[in-house]
């Protein structure tokens, strides 16, 4: 099987280099036509550069179609305007890929509020601006991919990320809720978190493991999630050549009785509320709601 992008238009932010840049060079020569987004700064998010318009080039070189584009994704009209010379010269936007990302790690107590919010910005909002100026396009012409940037340090912490952890956890939540917006509408919305070495991670993995942490081994997972045939609502791991599943789940609701429902109840049916038998995998919120609801109508039966 040969997994095809021909006739698709793909926009990349963050695609400057490393993970982006890989998958702008792999969508391109997969036959995308592709929008090289990146504002070019340093990993804290200040500074620009040319970084885009050298990933052009290289597609170009390579026999591919790109554009360059330097807006920011933390202002949406530029977002808008984005998506809006894409569908002009190529007319549509099938792809989206959320990958411009900065950090600022400190510890909470050492970290500035103004830290928190930027990253939070570029990450979350940045990811919701991005999407929201792709998203009628999509609706439009019946079709549509759209790869968040998640991260283990939202899905699972990390100390010293309190603001990236927050915002990754943010648009996995922002992901749940777009697949099911966008489902009537042949829009696919999955979550991916890589492991790569790249300047994000350049003081975490260390320079002897460079080559195992690759960019190029995230590729194959993110262009399959963001394929024809994708699956939908998923969240998924990639990096080192390891790939794995993640979900957010729930288990079987305990249903307490009237004379029980107090704090102590609470804490002495504790190790019944927190086991993880029974667990599953919610596709919606509502889905909790009538989980919980079934449990008390079996209780109130003597089930």
């Amino acid at each position: 099987m040969s997994i095809s992008f021909k006739d698709r238009v793909a926009i990349v932010t963050g695609a400057g280099g490393g993970l982006g840049r890989s998958y702008a060079l792999e969508l391109a020569r997969r036959g995308a036509k592709v929008v090289v987004n990146d504002l070019g700064g340093a990993r804290d998010g200040t500074g620009h550069s040319d970084a885009a318009l050298k990933v052009v080039e290289e597609i170009e070189a390579a026999g591919g179609e790109a554009m360059s584009n330097g807006a920011s994704v933390t202002e949406y009209e530029q977002m808008a305007e984005m998506a809006a010379k894409a569908k002009e010269k190529w007319g549509g936007v099938h792809i989206l890929i959320n990958n411009a990302g900065v950090l600022r790690d400190k510890s909470f107590a050492k970290m500035e509020p103004a830290d928190f919010e930027f990253v939070v910005k570029v990450h979350l909002f940045g990811s919701a601006y991005a999407t929201k100026a792709c998203w009628e396009i999509m609706r439009e012409q019946a079709y549509g991919r759209v790869l968040m940037t998640t991260s283990s340090s939202g899905l699972f912490g990390n100390f010293g990320q309190a603001n990236y952890g927050a915002a990754k956890l943010g648009i996995a939540g922002l992901a749940k809720t777009l697949y099911l917006e966008g489902a009537k509408y042949n829009i696919r919305v999955n979550s991916l978190a890589p492991l790569a070495a790249t300047r994000m991670t350049e003081d975490i993995i260390p320079e002897a493991a460079s080559a195992t942490f690759a960019p190029e081994n995230v590729v194959p997972a993110a262009l399959f999630l963001v394929s024809e045939d994708a699956p939908n609502n998923v969240i998924v791991g990639a990096g080192a050549g390891g790939y794995h599943s993640a979900w957010v789940t729930m288990n079987t609701p305990a249903i307490l009785p009237e004379g029980e429902r107090t704090v102590e109840g609470f804490a002495a049916h504790w190790d019944r509320i927190s086991r993880r038998e029974g667990d599953f995998v919610p596709q919606s919120g509502m889905e909790q709601t009538q989980r919980v609801l079934a449990e008390i109508q079996k209780a109130a039966a003597g089930g």
